[in-house]
C-alpha cells in the first residue's frame, strides 16, 4: 500500500484511507453510475424494487446515486473488517489499524492467532458482518416507499453487493477470510506452519485462476485482487515458515560478533570509506571513537547510502562523521531472532546494532516490544544476510550451531 492518513477511529480502533482508495472511490463511483440503469432492471425484477428507471437514470442521478452506493459499500466494507477486529480483540489480540485501499479493507493485527478455533472465529466473523449488513439494508429497502426510487436503488445495490461480498471472501484463496478457514481447519490435525504452506499452496492456485479468469473477462480489479492474493499468500507463508524455524533462537546465536565486525573511525574520510566497501565487500559499518584510554565507543552507523550521497570530487573533504546515521536502531543480543527480523521490515533497514548492558527501556514501540535505548556496549551486528544464512542453516539441518556457523557483517 501506499501512505495513508487516519480519518477516525472506532471501538478504539485508527481507521485510515490509503493514497489508492482516493483513486478507486470515484472509479467505483462511476461504474456504478455507468451501469445503474441494467442494474435498476435486475433489482426490479428479482426484488421488485419498483423503481423508475426513467427517472433514475436522468440528468446528473446517476452519477450521485453511483457515489453515493461506492460510499455505502466501504462504510460496510469497514463494518467487515470491524468484525474481524472486535473478534481478534476479545481473544487478546491488539489490532494496530483499519486501512482502507485499492482492494478494499484491511485489518492490521499486531500478531495472528495460532490457535485454530481463535483463527477460524476471527476469519468468519468478517463474512457474516457482511451477511448482516446485507439484511439491513435490504430491511431498509423494504421499508422505504417506492416513491424513493434513488434510496431504493442503492439500499437494494447494498444489499446484494455486501451479501456477495461475502460469499466472495469465503473463497478459500489464503489470506482471504475462506483461506483463513482452511488454514484454521487443516490446523486441527497438522502443525501450523504445515497448514500454513498447505493452505497458502491452495490460495496460489485460486489466484492464478481468478487471474486468468480476469485476464479472459478484461477485469483489472480482479487481475489485481489475485495478484494481491498470489503476493501475500507466498509473503505470510514464508514469515510462518521463518518463525517456526526461529523458535528458540536468539539475536546472540546469529549475529556476526564485535570481535569479528568491521568498524570505522569517524574522522576517516568518505572517499576512504567507499575503497574499503569496495575491497572489503561490506556496504555497512559501526562507526566507533577511540578514547583516551584506549576504549571504543559507538557514535554511528555509516553505509553505501550515506557514502552514495556525496559527490565523488568532494569525498576527500567529507569526514564519515558528518555522513553517518546517529538514529541507531538497536537490539538486545537476548532477544528472539523474529523480534530482530520485524524491526528490520519495520524500520526498512538492513541491519540492526546489537548493544549489550542496557537494563533500562524506553517507551513501548512498534510490534508491543519496548524500544531499546542505544547506550551499552556493541556486541555485534545483525544484518539480513546473518538472518538469510542462518535460515537456510536451520532449514537444512534443523538447528544453528553458532561454533560453526559462517559470519557474514553485511
Amino acid at each position: 500500500m501506499m501512505k495513508s492518513f487516519r480519518i477516525g477511529s472506532l471501538f478504539g480502533i485508527p481507521i485510515k484511507l490509503d493514497l489508492t482508495f482516493l483513486l478507486v472511490l470515484p472509479l467505483f463511483a462511476y461504474l456504478i453510475g455507468a451501469q445503474i440503469e441494467p442494474v435498476a432492471d435486475i433489482l426490479n425484477e428479482f426484488l421488485g424494487a419498483g423503481i423508475d428507471v426513467s427517472y433514475v437514470t436522468g440528468g446528473l442521478l446517476p452519477w450521485v446515486l453511483g457515489f453515493a452506493a461506492a460510499v455505502g459499500l466501504f462504510v460496510g466494507v469497514v463494518l467487515h473488517e470491524l468484525g474481524h477486529s472486535l473478534t481478534a480483540q476479545r481473544y487478546g489480540f491488539p489490532i494496530d489499524s483499519i486501512t482502507l485501499w485499492l482492494f478494499g479493507g484491511i485489518a492490521a493485527l499486531s500478531e495472528m492467532p495460532e490457535d485454530w478455533r481463535q483463527e477460524f472465529n476471527i476469519a468468519i466473523a468478517g463474512p457474516i458482518v457482511s451477511v448482516l449488513v446485507g439484511v439491513a439494508s435490504y430491511v431498509l429497502f423494504f421499508l422505504t416507499p417506492e416513491t424513493f426510487g434513488g434510496a431504493r436503488f442503492v439500499l437494494g445495490y447494498l444489499a446484494v453487493l455486501n451479501v456477495a461480498l461475502a460469499i466472495f471472501n469465503m473463497i478459500p484463496a489464503f489470506p482471504m477470510d475462506g483461506g483463513r478457514i482452511l488454514r484454521a481447519l487443516l490446523a486441527r490435525g497438522r502443525p501450523y506452519p504445515r497448514a500454513t504452506q498447505q493452505a497458502a499452496s491452495i490460495g496460489k492456485l485460486f489466484a492464478i485462476a481468478m487471474g486468468l479468469f480476469g485476464l479472459f473477462a478484461f477485469n483489472i480489479i480482479l487481475i489485481g485482487v489475485a495478484f494481491f492474493v498470489y503476493i501475500a499468500a507466498s509473503s505470510e507463508a514464508q514469515q510462518v515458515t521463518m518463525k517456526a524455524a526461529f523458535q528458540d533462537v536468539t539475536v546472540r546465536d546469529i549475529m556476526t560478533t564485535a570481535g569479528d565486525l568491521h568498524t570505522v573511525e569517524p574522522d576517516a574520510s568518505v572517499a576512504e570509506l567507499i575503497q574499503r566497501m569496495f575491497t572489503e565487500r561490506h556496504t555497512g559499518y559501526p562507526v566507533v571513537e577511540t578514547d583516551g584510554f584506549g576504549g571504543e565507543r559507538l557514535v554511528g552507523l555509516v553505509t553505501l547510502s550515506d557514502a552514495r550521497d556525496i559527490k565523488p570530487v568532494e569525498r576527500d573533504a567529507y569526514t564519515v562523521s558528518e555522513v553517518m546515521t546517529t538514529d541507531l536502531k538497536t537490539i538486545d543480543p537476548d532477544s528472539d531472532a523474529m523480534t530482530a527480523i520485524e524491526r528490520m521490515r519495520e524500520h526498512g533497514i538492513g541491519r540492526l546494532l546489537v548493544v549489550d548492558g542496557r537494563d533500562e527501556w524506553g517507551s513501548e514501540g512498534a510490534f508491543g516490544d519496548p524500544a531499546p535505548r542505544t547506550d551499552g556496549d556493541l556486541v555485534g551486528l545483525i544484518s539480513r544476510s546473518d538472518v538469510m544464512t542462518a535460515f537456510d542453516i536451520v532449514q537444512k539441518s534443523g538447528s544453528v550451531n553458532p561454533s560453526s556457523q559462517p559470519r557474514a557483517g553485511d
